[in-house]
């Protein structure tokens, strides 16, 4: 596992630095490791510049934690999808989130949905933006998540069932209070 330290703060427009500097780091990966398969993970804007640098070859999954997207405007162009094609994506977020809107990540996945399958969003009700309130059940999700789409190319129930469910049932799933116990056991 490694960590991507930013050079900047914030979107920067076009510019886009953070999915630059994610973008970056798979490359990097790829350098030091040679053909793996990566998972990208962020939290915040680190999730959405985890969603926008998936299009590279050697990403095959992305996790992105109550990602922080733009508001669709009809003028202006909507967050791409397309380059989440062929990749295994979770989205998480916590319904009441003040930072960063959830409805948002909810249309970008049901957007992402229609060109592919591989995608779920779970939803933890009452939780804010850190997702501490079930800090515990988020990380076994995440756990599961990776380890699946990087080793196994299994899931536990839950997450298969919502990759498999078709919009609105496989991106507005509720996370269970609980979830990992039995994993952990």
């Amino acid at each position: 596992m490694h960590s991507v330290r930013y050079r900047g703060r914030g979107w920067n427009g076009a510019d886009a630095r953070l999915a630059a500097d994610a973008t970056w780091a798979v490359e990097e990966v790829v350098r030091r490791y040679g053909d793996v398969p990566v998972c990208l993970a962020g939290h915040g804007m680190g999730g959405r510049a985890a969603l926008r640098a998936a299009g590279h070859p050697a990403v095959n999954s992305v996790l992105a934690l109550a990602p922080w997207l733009p508001e669709e405007d009809r003028a202006a162009d909507p967050e791409p999808v397309r380059q989440l094609a062929g990749r295994q994506v979770l989205i998480v977020h916590g319904t009441n989130d003040a930072r960063t809107d959830p409805e948002l990540s909810y249309r970008l996945a049901e957007r992402a949905k229609k060109a592919h399958r591989d995608i779920c969003r779970f939803e933890v009700h009452s939780d804010g933006h850190a997702l501490r309130q079930y800090q515990n059940e988020v990380q076994a999700l995440a756990v599961d998540f990776v380890r699946g789409s990087l080793f196994t190319g299994t899931y536990a129930r839950p997450v298969a069932d919502a990759l498999a469910a078709p919009p609105p049932l496989g991106l507005r799933m509720p996370l269970a209070a609980g979830f990992g116990r039995s994993l952990r056991a």
